[in-house]
């Protein structure tokens, strides 16, 4: 049974910077993904330590906050049947080498660091992720 979601979703510096924001969003339309909410913003290092908080334990916890502070971000709140799961199947595996054909990261990831695109990568997080950037 599927039900209608909401996810998360950024367009990470790399991809930003090299004008495919177009493009990508058109891969979440063509796939019944709705764009309910979005915008273009620069957070800080912080924000981004803040953000990625899930992942301070790990060895490139610094280097994630750096590189998703580097730049502008486009976030979005997408919509659909399954978003969370659908989001994630388009976007493909972290590193773009070992993600499907004609994933975004496929496409246009550069490397496991720069991979071009975030996904919430479960309901809860989801929540969690649009508040952050959403807080009505």
């Amino acid at each position: 049974m599927s039900k209608t979601e909401q996810t998360l979703s950024i367009i990470k510096p790399d991809a930003v910077e090299r004008n495919l924001i177009d493009e990508i969003k058109k891969i979440f339309l063509s796939n019944n993904l709705e764009i309910k909410d979005s915008k273009k913003i620069h957070i800080t290092k912080d924000e981004a330590a803040e953000f990625y908080k899930v992942h301070q334990s790990k060895p490139f916890y610094s280097d994630l906050c750096a590189y998703l502070s580097s730049g502008p971000i486009l976030v979005m709140v997408l919509e659909g049947k399954n978003a969370v799961a659908l989001n994630r199947e388009l976007m493909g595996a972290t590193d773009p080498k070992a993600a499907g054909e004609n994933t975004i990261r496929k496409l246009y990831g550069i490397s496991i660091d720069k991979n071009s695109v975030h996904g919430s990568d479960s309901l809860d997080n989801a929540k969690k992720e649009i508040n952050f950037f959403f807080q009505n």
